[in-house]
């Protein structure tokens, strides 16, 4: 398991999650930016560096507030 999340970009995230799974951009405020997805009566929000790597914890903090299986993301690497 370890490695398996390196080298995600911000922006490559945030790519995956608008085309796989629904996400949409709201807004930016300087490097970070927001994305929203409205399931049903939820909406779920998530806030993304833009920076060139996220690390490992950050990333599995984004999916988590996302409610996306890391197994699910990492078929769209």
């Amino acid at each position: 398991m370890v490695g398996r999340y390196n080298n995600f970009s911000g922006h490559g995230v945030i790519k995956i999650l608008q085309k796989q799974f629904g996400f949409v951009f709201v807004s930016q405020k300087g490097s970070h930016i927001k994305l929203r997805k409205i399931d049903g009566e939820k909406v779920i929000t998530v806030i993304i560096p833009a920076h060139r790597e996220l690390a490992e914890g950050t990333l599995h903090n984004i999916l988590r507030q996302a409610e996306v299986e890391p197994e699910s993301f990492l078929r769209f690497r």
